[in-house]
């Protein structure tokens, strides 16, 4: 009886480079830091990534379906983190354009039964982007909440931190580093992660 009582979750994390550990000395990442803040035993979560370097949204919803469905199992309680980043703009993706990929990604997912989390897109190293991005993460904002679905805003608590800033200057792939993965962990904890998953929150 205790065995068929137990929860088995599968949380699959969709992003670009931002979701690895790339920049970050102490080899984990944002996700990293928020895997070992997460029980994972009782109930048994197991996280799978799926990170694909440069991608925009568009090219993010040609591939997340078919990456996600090999993760997901009809035995277990299946999530999905979607950890935007912020090319869209640069690359000539309109904000509705970008819109639609998230509201599609985000209502396929439900109708299939898997809940969703989303990770707002991050400020850039070029200051002169940081408006577009603002304009990006609450267009994507706005599509979570029509939907229900919880959205970490990662842009306005950064846009003017020193520590990210410093980081993202100082990269050569504009990729931060402890300070600014640090920094993108608190804010997904801090933000509904526990909530979400129905858990405790970790010590």
């Amino acid at each position: 009886m205790e065995s068929e009582s137990r929860r088995d979750v599968r949380i699959v994390v969709l992003g670009d480079t931002l979701i690895t550990a790339a920049g970050d000395p102490k080899g984990m990442g944002w996700l990293g830091r928020v895997i070992a803040k997460t029980p994972a035993q009782e109930p048994r979560i197991d996280f799978y990534q799926l990170a694909a370097p440069d991608e925009t949204s568009t090219m993010l919803l040609d591939r997340w379906s078919s990456e996600v469905s090999r993760r997901f199992s009809p035995e277990t309680e299946n999530r999905l983190v979607i950890a935007l980043n912020n090319l869209d703009p640069a690359a000539g993706v309109s904000i509705s354009r970008s819109r639609l990929n998230l509201a599609t990604m985000l209502d396929d997912s439900t109708k299939s039964g898997v809940k969703c989390f989303v990770v707002g897109p991050t400020p850039p190293r070029n200051p002169a982007l940081n408006r577009e991005i603002e304009h990006l993460a609450s267009g994507y904002e706005d599509v979570a909440a029509r939907r229900g679905i919880p959205f970490v805003d990662c842009f306005r608590p950064l846009v003017e931190h020193e520590g990210w800033n410093e980081e993202i200057a100082n990269s050569a792939h504009g990729l931060p580093g402890q300070v600014g993965h640090g920094l993108l962990a608190w804010l997904v904890l801090n933000r509904g992660w526990y909530q979400w998953l129905e858990i405790p929150e970790a010590l």
